[in-house]
């Protein structure tokens, strides 16, 4: 069970850490919205976070031409031909 505890002129959330460790939370950045008359508390996640790492990995292991050449050299299609 969670507590509130008394920070200065704030209160603060004492979260087992059980809980914590199950939620995937030690260490991260919180969100936290009020819904229902309660609090939901969820890791902070940042648009297009780690997608350069991601990109250079791809980059690395592919190389930038491979990547590139499937979509310039790619048939330019009418909107006919799209599936619906």
């Amino acid at each position: 069970m969670a507590h509130l505890v008394k920070i200065g002129n704030s209160q603060g959330i004492r979260i087992p850490k059980p809980l914590i460790q199950q939620a995937h939370l030690e260490g991260k950045e919180l969100d936290i919205q009020v819904v229902n008359q309660g609090i939901l508390v969820t890791p902070s996640r940042k648009p297009r976070e780690n997608w350069k790492k991601a990109i250079e990995t791809i980059l690395a292991k592919n190389g930038s031409e491979a990547t590139d050449s499937e979509w310039l050299d790619a048939s330019l299609t009418s909107d006919d031909d799209l599936e619906r």
